[in-house]
């Protein structure tokens, strides 16, 4: 164990410069705790001599592991998820982090306390869209009659609000995510998973004390002015001019609403709230190159503060080369979820386009094997690179040889697999808007259930298939009755459009010696064809 002298002389130095600059901590009152809980006489047996940047990152990690330490009350966690799988998400949340999920009244959200030492495995879930850190929540707000009284009381709400615990959780939550750049993209309006419309405008959110805040931007403005790789530059720090010191963090209030009742439009409470924001903080406001970005979400009478934990969707994975329908991969993992892979259980996708789920699928279970396929070369060629490029970027640590995936072209209602041996059929099925018509699909679900009938398993094979042309998948899977059976329905939304992610039980009835398959079906006709083609594209 190295002694307590050796870590204050290793930390001794930035105690004036370069720590307070990259985390913006008290670092005497860390040297004074060392003091106090290493044993006297501690000393190491050899000396080593770290290099600036190692330096810097074994502080980085004892200020980090303190900040937690320091911050052991629970805090509360909302994610926003896919709509419709608020409680998949729910499993996977308590399967992986052990914490209670309250499943928000509007949908698309879910809320979940957890201890500050868990939110590095916060980014990890697979799920979540976006993650949030609640600062506080009404659970009836009293929104004044009129608008103008309504504007000033959520001006002042902004200074009724306690700040200090989410702003710790935020510095913390920049210290552990990679970071990936500002977020991209200067709509100010965006639609929310329900379809309500978001407006955005820029504030920003800031500890209970704003001389705290203006050190924190210090902190934030020299690190990136600061070569920490050579110690001589760090004291030139204190040749910065005044007016870069200065700079306040940039800042901007998102609000989503849902409810009739308000005397408000969404753009008037970020507005008004942000405002607040900004008289309290003394942060500039900017909706495209933000530091923090405060939430403010309002559904009916229920009122949810917070401070964006993400910058850009945790659905953007996997993918490097899409197609015009690509799916998100957390609605792919959703899908996974539900039909629930068991080692060794072989996962097939006919029609996998870019390859989302069984990418999604052969990271998560490993023990699975996943068979993709499409009749088009063209998302053949997707689905290869896509796989090439996160094994290029993202080497998975588990298998020496890859993943387990297979990628094959071929008919869909031919299918160069044996009879009764796959385990879970999963696929995202032409809607017949963007790929195909609604016409064709009527000749086309009938003999892509028939073929999938035929290769999984009886009894216990399964299938999850996605789709939005809901009349025609019904009339398929009644006409399949003796070979498929309906659990579930899951209702999803999916691109602004509600579609259906489909449940299905294999039965025990052998593929063959049913009415319907003892003759063959009829010719695929050349509209069935390129509706198969168009699919694929």
């Amino acid at each position: 164990m190295r002694s307590r002298n050796w870590l204050i002389s290793l930390l001794g130095s930035c105690v004036q410069c370069t720590l307070p600059v990259l985390f913006g901590f008290d670092v005497k009152r860390f040297a004074s705790t060392v003091k106090k809980q290493t044993p006297l006489g501690d000393k190491p047996k050899t000396l080593t001599v770290l290099t600036s940047r190692s330096a810097l990152h074994l502080r980085k990690k004892v200020l980090l592991g303190l900040m937690m330490q320091e911050l052991k009350e629970i805090i509360t966690i909302g994610a926003t998820v896919p709509t419709g799988f608020e409680l998949t998400s729910a499993e996977e949340i308590q399967e992986k982090l052990e914490a209670t999920v309250r499943v928000h009244r509007d949908r698309g959200k879910i809320y979940f306390e957890i201890t500050p030492d868990k939110l590095s495995k916060v980014h990890h879930l697979r799920s979540v869209d976006h993650l949030f850190v609640v600062v506080k929540q009404y659970d009836n707000y009293q929104f004044k009659i009129t608008k103008e009284e309504a504007q000033l009381d959520l001006q002042e709400l902004a200074a009724k609000v306690p700040w200090t615990t989410a702003l710790e959780i935020w510095k913390m939550n920049n210290s552990l995510k990679k970071k990936k750049g500002r977020r991209k993209g200067t709509n100010s309006k965006k639609s929310d998973q329900s379809g309500n419309v978001s407006t955005k405008c820029t504030t920003d959110t800031v500890p209970s004390d704003p001389r705290s805040l203006s050190e924190d931007l210090e902190a934030s403005q020299l690190k990136n002015q600061t070569d920490v790789s050579h110690p001589e530059s760090v004291p030139q720090t204190e040749k910065l001019s005044e007016d870069q010191k200065a700079m306040p963090l940039k800042f901007r209030v998102t609000c989503n609403r849902a409810g009739d009742n308000h005397c408000f439009t969404s753009n008037d409470a970020a507005r008004d709230f942000g405002g607040g924001v900004q008289d309290l903080f003394l942060w500039k406001a900017d909706m495209t190159k933000f530091d923090i970005e405060v939430l403010l979400n309002i559904h009916n009478v229920e009122v949810v503060i917070g401070i964006a934990l993400t910058e850009e969707s945790l659905h953007r994975r996997n993918i490097t080369h899409f197609g015009p329908t690509t799916l998100r991969s957390t609605l792919a993992y959703g899908m996974l979820r539900l039909c629930k892979p068991q080692p060794s259980d072989v996962i097939l996708d006919p029609m996998c386009g870019s390859g989302a789920i069984p990418l999604e699928g052969a990271i998560e279970w490993q023990s699975s094997f996943f068979l993709a396929g499409d009749n088009n070369g063209i998302a053949i060629n997707r689905t290869v690179n896509n796989v090439k490029h996160l094994l290029k970027n993202r080497p998975v640590e588990r298998s020496s040889s890859g993943l387990p995936i297979d990628i094959i072209q071929w008919d869909l209602c031919n299918l160069s697999v044996r009879n009764s041996s796959v385990d879970v059929i999963i696929t995202d099925m032409p809607f017949g808007k963007r790929m195909g018509s609604r016409k064709k699909n009527w000749d086309l679900y009938p003999l892509c259930l028939r073929e999938m009938a035929r290769v999984c398993k009886p009894d216990t094979g399964r299938a999850v298939l996605l789709t939005q042309d809901k009349k025609c998948f019904t009339k398929a899977v009644s006409q399949m009755g003796e070979l498929w059976r309906r659990c579930h329905t899951a209702w999803v939304n999916v691109g602004g459009l509600r579609a259906g992610v489909f449940v299905l039980q294999r039965t025990g009835v052998v593929f063959g010696t049913t009415s319907g398959d003892v003759k063959k079906p009829p010719k695929e006709t050349e509209s069935q064809k390129e509706d198969l083609e168009d699919k694929s594209l």
